[in-house]
């Protein structure tokens, strides 16, 4: 399969690299300080103090607050932002805060939820990091709030935002590969690690807070910061850190935005030993009512597109296609055009101020974390699941339909 040249990809993405300084996308306003967006941020590890910087870098955005369990984190984000910028060890005082307009969240997956729902009652615009949510149910009651307060709520699968993934679920839906067949979703194996002794947590940290409606656990080092993603109490494991990405653009590819999957069945292999509980290996296969199939697996990394009449590869940086000629030939003006963003942070503060839904609005972000969450109960269980996309609910299947939400530790609750 033929692969963009360097040349070909700079010279595609020339328009877009235009448009990645926030100062103009207001296009008409002179910027000052009254034109400002004030934020929060709340979960200020590395994932939080990068999108942190990301979203002031143009200019639009001012951080009056960030908010952190841990002091390390807390203090670092705080210089980033000068002596005016206020720090917090609880999100809710944040929250309170009236001059604050949104927020983006970078706390670990089984926060989110909470956190958005609350900041969304708050009359807060959510910038919150992916995978949208711990499971479904949470999902759909942070889709709930962010409509019933009307708020402006972008979900970081920063794919949709990419030229290549956008072009390349473009040639998709306008049927240069002929009619869609299957797609093959590679998003990486999980870790294995020892059993390594618990400890008491390190000075500054909150533990308590850190854990918050998850259920009780000493502290360990592998629980906290990075290795987070591989306990099912605080994530999903690869199928939903990176699943979030690149079965995003599966579905986007396949038109499933407002629906998903029909059938799912999942397969892995576990850990034998060690802390951590998610599967080394796996594979799950989805199928969609119109008969597409998503075949989700742990090896390697990319998105493979299969129709009757040709094939694409995407992935970060990286396109090419079988016909080579299927990539060469631009979208027409008469084609199926997609949503066009050209930099996913600048798009979620361009929606702040129309008040549009932006590229990856909750509702996206739930449909397509929908598909993780379900390969992994799929596979936890060790048998194939039927989904009702339009009900939200597993069919005939007591137990598995028990997955759909996990209980919280008091006080927290939905």
């Amino acid at each position: 399969m033929r692969k963009t040249t360097r040349r070909e990809f700079l010279a595609r993405t020339a328009v877009a690299a235009t448009a990645l300084t926030v100062p103009t996308i207001f296009p008409g306003k002179i910027q000052g300080a009254s034109d400002k967006i004030t934020m929060g941020a709340i979960g200020c590890g590395g994932q939080g103090t990068g999108d942190m910087g990301a979203l002031k870098g143009g200019g639009a955005v001012e951080y009056a607050a960030v908010c952190d369990v841990y002091a390390a984190n807390l203090e670092r984000a705080r210089g980033l932002n000068g002596p005016g910028c206020q720090g917090y060890r609880d999100f809710r005082e944040l929250l309170d805060r009236k001059d604050i307009d949104a927020v983006n969240i970078g706390t670990p997956d089984h926060w989110h939820a909470l956190i958005a729902i609350a900041a969304c009652e708050a009359g807060k615009d959510v910038y919150c990091q992916k995978p949208l949510s711990l499971t479904i149910v949470e999902g759909r009651a942070m889709v709930t709030a962010a409509r019933r307060y009307n708020r402006v709520f972008q979900t970081g699968s920063q794919q949709r935002s990419e030229h290549t993934f956008h072009y390349a679920c473009e040639l998709v839906r306008n049927g240069r590969i002929g009619k869609l067949q299957w797609i093959r979703t590679a998003v990486g194996r999980n870790p294995t690690c020892g059993y390594d002794p618990d400890s008491d947590p390190p000075a500054g940290l909150d533990w308590n807070m850190y854990l918050g409606p998850a259920k009780w656990a000493p502290f360990n080092r592998h629980r906290f910061i990075w290795d987070f993603r591989w306990f099912y109490d605080y994530s999903g494991g690869n199928l939903t850190d990176w699943g979030a990405h690149h079965n995003d653009i599966a579905q986007w590819a396949i038109g499933a935005d407002d629906s998903g999957p029909i059938e799912i069945d999942g397969k892995g292999v576990f850990p034998t030993s060690g802390l951590f509980d998610t599967p080394v290996s796996y594979e799950v296969t989805y199928k969609y009512a119109n008969g597409v199939k998503v075949v989700c697996t742990s090896e390697g990394n990319g998105v493979w597109i299969y129709g009757t009449e040709g094939e694409i590869y995407v992935n970060r940086g990286a396109l090419s296609s079988k016909p080579e000629d299927i990539i060469e030939k631009p979208i027409g003006q008469g084609d199926v055009r997609l949503y066009e963003s050209r930099n996913h942070y600048a798009d979620f503060l361009q929606c702040v101020k129309t008040r549009k839904r932006p590229i990856c609005d909750v509702e996206v972000g739930l449909r397509s974390v929908t598909a993780c969450h379900l390969g992994n109960i799929s596979v936890r269980l060790g048998r194939p699941l039927r989904w009702d996309p339009v009900k939200e609910q597993i069919v005939g299947d007591e137990e598995a339909s028990r997955w759909l939400a996990r209980p919280m530790r008091a006080p927290w609750h939905l």
